[in-house]
């Protein structure tokens, strides 16, 4: 077996091949084993962090207890307030799932982000749309919709362009601008791991490779242990940077501007 068999492919990103089922609606592809694991992993850490407490947290407690209140200090706290406590459980699901698929991108023999699927990243996109949408509704009334659109202070004469350009932004462009995000930085990441891997693979362990490549093989291989080190960075900031416009779209609906 050679190197480039354990290292990112980087057709998995065009390629849906199932796992269990043929390739129809009941099929379980590996994107789709990921983000069951992932959302096992993230119910377990929680689970057993929030049943087996300790006056003094040890083990899985300590490190489930440092998270949330990691995201509530920088997440919660950061973008809402006091008020934003209540919404801490939300955002720290959000983060640490999305945290989760993330870092597949680095777990030996997977090393494929689930969240290179768009799929995924527009499902997450959606789930932040419709909660800030839904919140808006329920905290203002029907007039969230439109003081939502129409800031204050504007000329009578230019809310004709304001208008169209805040719902475009706020109601169309938030999710997608959310999703391409999160997909474009993760997929960029694989890329750029399969391509080192490749690299290294052809200079130091194709038959072919004569002294003078087998030379420069520790370079692209030096590249490929920098940037996995760099995809888990990205893995937390993606997380963290999707959490926290979420929450700043949720405080703007629970408090209005105007």
């Amino acid at each position: 077996m050679v190197l480039g068999e354990l290292l990112p492919n980087v057709n998995e990103l065009f390629e849906w091949k199932g796992v269990v089922g043929p390739h129809t609606w009941y099929e379980l592809n590996k994107v789709g084993i990921m983000a069951l694991v992932s959302t096992v992993i993230c119910i377990a850490l929680f689970w057993i962090g929030g049943t087996r407490r300790k006056l003094v947290p040890v083990g899985i407690q300590n490190v489930a207890e440092a998270g949330y209140l990691a995201i509530e200090d920088n997440v919660s706290l950061a973008a809402m307030g006091e008020e934003g406590k209540k919404w801490t459980p939300f955002f720290a699901t959000l983060f640490f799932w999305i945290f989760f698929i993330n870092i597949w991108s680095v777990v030996p023999f997977v090393q494929f982000p689930a969240t290179s699927r768009l799929a995924i990243p527009l499902f997450l996109a959606m789930v932040s749309w419709f909660t800030f949408i839904v919140t808006g509704f329920v905290k203002q009334g029907p007039k969230y919709f439109f003081s939502n659109i129409n800031p204050s202070g504007v000329p009578f004469a230019l809310k004709f362009l304001v208008i169209p350009i805040e719902f475009f932004s706020k109601y169309l462009l938030r999710p997608l601008t959310l999703a391409v995000r999160l997909f474009a930085n993760m997929t960029a990441g694989h890329v750029l791991l399969a391509i080192f891997a490749i690299m290294t693979n052809e200079l130091a362990v194709e038959r072919n490779s004569g002294m003078f490549q087998i030379a420069f093989a520790p370079l692209p291989f030096l590249g490929l242990v920098a940037f996995t080190a760099f995809e888990l960075l990205v893995a937390v900031l993606q997380a963290y940077i999707f959490t926290i416009l979420t929450a700043v779209y949720i405080n703007e609906s629970v408090h209005p501007e105007h």
